[in-house]
């Protein structure tokens, strides 16, 4: 017949403290070596107490030590602890991940040849609201396996697959952006000069559903068609010399790419903003260059209601091009603020609030 002994009752708190309080009375006259043989953490129950074992770590770096499968096994990993350890609400997370991890790309231009460009990537994954945390550290991994290839948006998809298989993350969103420069002429002189872009392709996977979509910022100058009126005005009616207000301008132009349609190329979008708004700022530029600029802005003058629309009326004639946005900037002159415009189309990049930092981004300097 076996004799099994009852289960002890579960300490109290108040037990707990009782006995917190004899261990700390002990522990406070006793020797540190005895109680370093009890348990070194009871030093620590001892305010402004060290470890009794403290002075035996090694303080030189171990450059012949190797970690082996059994060693890893044996690290804390936080991040993908039990759901116990969450701080705050536990709450579904839409996007958590990395920002700003840089290496260099190649990327595919529409004339055949290879860029190699210093990207800035951003990687996020949802996370559910039972789990701790991503190992952040597998984004980088996942984009690393892939640096080799020219990148594109197959390939961004690839990369997207694999670290949302690494993290068992159902939602994801890669977004690299970098500064694409295309070769352009001077209007009248035949000099060539460097323009660069800033450029940004984005692949989201959202509820299963996967969009692509590119950001180019356009920088153009812009004249004002009242101050332009006015200025001929003075010059007919008074025989005054007047000049019209122009400043620097921006449109950051955001389109989702139709996955169906014929490939989108980098440069097909510049010329579509090309198209709808021809007075791209200037690389080379000798007098006669000038001239010539300071005409083509008499002939294209444009308030930033005028830019957005035209922006619009050239991307909604691209069949390659589904949901868009168009946010312009013109950077004042005259004024001592900026005059802005934003025009959606489709449910993409609708939305009731805006970044209040988000103008403070389109300034463009050298």
């Amino acid at each position: 017949m076996n004799v099994h002994s009852p289960e002890p009752d579960e300490p109290t708190r108040e037990e707990a403290e009782a006995a917190l309080a004899v261990l700390r009375q002990w522990a406070g006259t006793a020797d540190p070596v005895v109680v370093a043989e009890l348990d070194p953490l009871v030093s620590r129950l001892i305010p402004g107490a060290e470890l009794a074992n403290y002075p035996a770590l090694a303080r030189a770096y171990p450059e012949a030590f190797a970690v082996d499968e059994a060693y890893k096994a044996s690290m804390p990993d936080l991040q993908n602890g039990p759901s116990s350890l969450i701080r705050g609400a536990k709450q579904h997370i839409q996007h958590v991940g990395i920002s700003n991890f840089r290496l260099p790309l190649r990327v595919h231009s529409r004339d055949g040849d290879d860029l190699t460009l210093e990207t800035s990537v951003t990687g996020t994954v949802s996370l559910d609201a039972e789990k701790k945390g991503i190992n952040m550290s597998r984004i980088m991994r996942s984009f690393y396996r892939h640096a080799e290839q020219t990148f594109s948006f197959e390939v961004i998809e690839e990369t997207l697959d694999a670290y949302k298989t690494d993290l068992e993350s159902f939602d994801a969103r890669i977004q690299m952006r970098f500064s694409y420069p295309v070769k352009v002429e001077s209007l009248r002189s035949g000099l060539m000069g460097y323009q660069y872009y800033d450029l940004a392709l984005e692949v989201v996977d959202t509820s299963g559903t996967r969009k692509k979509i590119l950001h180019l910022d356009y920088v153009y100058s812009s004249t004002c068609p009242c101050s332009l009126e006015l200025s001929e005005h003075a010059r007919q009616f008074r025989g005054q010399l007047a000049t019209p207000h122009s400043q620097r301008s921006v449109a950051r132009v955001s389109l989702e790419v139709d996955c169906d349609a014929d490939c989108l190329w980098f440069e097909d979008v510049i010329e579509l903003c090309r198209a709808a708004v021809p007075t791209e700022t200037q690389v080379m530029v000798k007098r006669e260059d000038e001239q010539a600029f300071a005409e083509l802005n008499a002939a294209n003058p444009i308030f930033v209601e005028d830019a957005a629309r035209s922006f619009c009326e050239q991307l909604q004639a691209d069949p390659r091009i589904k949901d868009f946005r168009v946010i312009a900037s013109h950077q004042e002159s005259l004024h001592s603020h900026d005059a802005v415009s934003v025009m959606t189309e489709g449910p993409t990049f609708a939305a009731d609030s805006l970044d209040p930092k988000l103008f403070n981004t389109l300034f463009h300097v050298g």
